[in-house]
């Protein structure tokens, strides 16, 4: 099991765990009975009581619906990329929901703050541009379906899968598990390369003596035998360029391959390998560099 779902499941049982304890004894004893008259600041063990029980029913609620949402994997990128949002959104209301109903419960008028919020905002506005900035960014991304979860992207030559979208940052992680996180609002020049199948190429090298006649004719049967070897990573069989170098030991050939932007490096590597076995069947060996020794006798 993932270490996060391990996470929501241990943070879910001490929220039951808590109201569990609570709520009974706190209605038992008349502690939690809502009580609306009075003002001014409140304290004392009951107001303590009634902010831990609100904070964990809360964070309980918000955790059991991020679970719930994790157990689905859906293929649609799109769809994955919704859920991703709709559980970032969750923490944010789950803070906020906190926030009010915990200066509620000590005696705070949250009505005459609520008030307040247009003069605030003005001020917070200025000091949290970037903070808008990215919450923005990322809305639109999302509507204007520039990149989803599930999707190959490369930004700033980082290459890796986009594994989670929030309100504010991206986290795009690459083959080797490294996760790079980025900030909504520097997703700029985004190459989303899962939009259309990619290419893998090989280029391999054969002696200059070769017949290339006879070499060339024998292709397109060994183009279509790697193809059926490998039908859940190519999309077709691989295509012949032709002579892409003349290079100081050898002519160097040159082919590339359809295949999922998540296998074009290990299609390369197959393809290699099939090339390298393939011209051995057909009696061509792949040239190496040599070095030519002249003794010159000293006069």
């Amino acid at each position: 099991m993932p270490v996060n779902k391990k996470s929501r499941i241990i943070r879910l049982i001490v929220c039951a765990v808590l109201l569990a304890v609570l709520l009974p004894t706190g209605f038992l004893t008349g502690i939690l009975q809502w009580n609306a008259a009075g003002a001014g600041l409140k304290g004392g063990f009951g107001t303590i009581l009634k902010l831990i029980a609100m904070v964990a029913g809360v964070l309980g609620a918000e955790t059991l619906v991020t679970f719930l949402l994790s157990l689905f994997q859906p293929e649609n990128h799109r769809v994955r990329s919704v859920l991703s949002i709709v559980s970032s959104v969750l923490k944010y209301l789950a803070a906020i929901v906190i926030l009010c109903w915990g200066l509620s419960i000590i005696g705070v008028n949250v009505s005459t703050i609520v008030a307040s919020v247009g003069i605030v905002a003005l001020v917070v506005g200025f000091s949290a541009e970037s903070l808008i900035s990215d919450m923005v960014t990322g809305a639109f991304m999302i509507f204007e379906n520039q990149y989803n979860v599930g999707d190959i992207v490369e930004v700033g030559g980082f290459r890796g899968t986009v594994t989670n979208i929030g309100l504010r940052t991206t986290c795009i992680t690459d083959p080797g598990g490294n996760v790079k996180i980025v900030n909504n609002s520097a997703m700029t020049n985004i190459l989303n390369r899962s939009d259309k199948p990619s290419r893998a190429a090989s280029e391999i090298a054969v002696p200059y003596g070769t017949d290339f006649e006879k070499l060339e004719s024998a292709i397109p049967a060994l183009m279509q035998e790697i193809c059926e070897k490998h039908p859940d990573m190519m999309k077709a069989p691989p295509i012949y360029l032709g002579v892409n170098e003349l290079a100081d030991s050898g002519v160097v050939l040159k082919f590339v391959v359809e295949v999922d932007e998540k296998n074009i490096f290990s299609g390369a590597r197959t393809l290699n390998h099939d090339l390298l076995l393939g011209f051995k069947k057909l009696g061509v060996e792949c040239p190496f560099p040599q070095v030519d020794v002249h003794n010159i006798p000293v006069k």
